[in-house]
């Protein structure tokens, strides 16, 4: 398989959980990235603190807004490839802000599309979620699996990939969408549900969770990196489609007793009703079929769930009750 040469790049979200991996994997083959920040008054570059200190100089911190469509002109200009992953992910503040959602996830990818197409953009690597497909109709899923918007953070992701497909056709934007599959690992927002678990774990009395019945297919974020990479680097699938998970499900409940048992303490595992998605809205079951990425993408996921766990649970643990207390609380 040939691969295109990524000299310059811009990151959109690259402060956050899955695009700061992806801003370090980068600028550690040498590429130099522009990482997009949402601007703050602190101008907190967010995860890219962790970033290593010998890989600083090659990366540019920007702040902005994704909403911004002469902002995402000004952000693009100069790069040869733009890995969008810039959202609004929560899916239950979906449901208390759905027009922020379309906001920055459907009209914030209208605004880097634009760009990138008057750019002259060599590839533009954008981010979809499982949860376009709602809960699985077959498994595995592939990617001509229906799509079908089970909250307004998955409708709006829908919405995004829709515009993608239309600028691939209309006007020869050369993009590809990659689907990431419940992706885990440090970094990751404490209210996700594995961070939630492991927190739970580490200092709760019990662990209070939704519903226990829906499996999820976990893929940890390193190779989620590696996925986002690889769909910048490979020739010729422009206009393409790629889920990107280990193909293996587990559900809620024993994801929890996993973790439990990882972490050695006998904490009792119930269901919180306040912690439960409205009951048409809940994604039932996930599992991906990945064969695509793997024959046309050359990705190949390498950590399996155990051994990702266990490195969220030490981070997790690295960091403290109290930065996780807080963390999740908020």
């Amino acid at each position: 398989m040939t691969i295109r040469n990524i000299r310059k790049c811009l990151v959109t979200g690259g402060a956050g959980f899955i695009g700061s991996h992806l801003v370090e994997t980068l600028a550690n083959d040498g590429i130099e990235v522009r990482a997009l920040a949402r601007y703050n008054s602190r101008r907190d570059p967010g995860w890219l603190r962790e970033v290593p200190g010998e890989l600083t100089d090659r990366i540019e911190v920007v702040f902005g807004d994704v909403r911004d469509a002469e902002q995402m002109r000004k952000a693009v200009d100069g790069v040869d490839t733009v890995f969008h992953l810039a959202a609004l992910v929560g899916i239950p503040y979906s449901y208390e802000g759905p027009r922020q959602n379309v906001e920055t996830n459907t009209i914030g990818t209208l605004n880097l599309l634009e760009a990138a197409r008057d750019a002259g953009v060599e590839r533009f690597v954008h981010t979809s979620t499982s949860e376009v497909y709602g809960t699985a109709q077959y498994v595995p899923i592939d990617e001509r699996h229906p799509l079908v918007g089970q909250s307004p953070y998955s409708a709006s992701k829908i919405g995004a990939d829709q515009l993608v497909a239309s600028f691939v056709r209309s006007f020869g934007v050369p993009a590809v969408t990659v689907r990431p599959f419940n992706t885990f690992g440090p970094r990751q927002s404490m209210r996700a549900v594995i961070p939630t678990i492991i927190t739970q774990c580490l200092w709760g009395d019990r662990i209070e969770l939704g519903s226990l019945a829906p499996t999820r297919d976990f893929t940890f974020v390193r190779d989620t990196a590696a996925g986002f990479y690889c769909a910048g680097k490979a020739t010729g699938v422009e206009g393409e489609v790629f889920n990107l998970g280990w193909g293996k499900e587990i559900t809620v409940g024993d994801l929890a007793v996993l973790i439990r048992d990882m972490v050695g303490r006998d904490v009792e595992v119930a269901r919180d009703g306040a912690r439960l998605r409205p009951q048409a809205s809940e994604v039932e079951r996930l599992c991906s079929d990945a064969t695509k990425a793997r024959e046309a993408l050359g990705w190949e996921p390498r950590y399996p769930l155990a051994d990702g766990l266990r490195a969220t649970i030490e981070w997790i643990r690295s960091r403290g009750r109290e930065y996780a207390v807080a963390e999740f609380v908020v």
